[in-house]
């Protein structure tokens, strides 16, 4: 019985340990603190700014499925950027992006990065 309890805390330990280095690894700025282009532009302000070109070139016609589009638009390079930084690895990707490997794994298939 020790010895089962021993692999049980070892291996939540070699996990708990694993999970911080990745964390401390990829340690990225909050929202309001996101890191500034050269232009000093958040990447809110970006998407606020392309948001108002895209009305813009809309010339008064009816957007369609705004979020949609802009979900694609920003989910697909954040994914792949994450597999690039991570080597391929998917379990330290999901870290990284703090979502389920799973989850990861079926929004690579979504977007056809597998």
């Amino acid at each position: 019985m020790a010895r089962v309890v021993a692999k049980s805390v070892s291996k939540t330990t070699s996990r708990a340990r694993a999970s911080a280095t990745v964390a401390a690894r990829f340690a990225y700025p909050t929202s309001e603190r996101i890191s500034r282009t050269r232009s000093e532009e958040t990447l809110e302000q970006c998407v606020l700014r392309s948001l108002e070109k895209y009305f813009a070139d809309l010339d008064g016609s009816r957007p369609h499925a705004l979020l949609e589009m802009v979900t694609t638009a920003v989910e697909r390079p954040l994914l792949h950027f994450a597999m690039t930084k991570c080597d391929g690895n998917q379990c330290a990707a999901s870290l990284l992006l703090g979502i389920n490997r799973n989850t990861l794994r079926k929004k690579l298939q979504q977007y056809r990065l597998l």
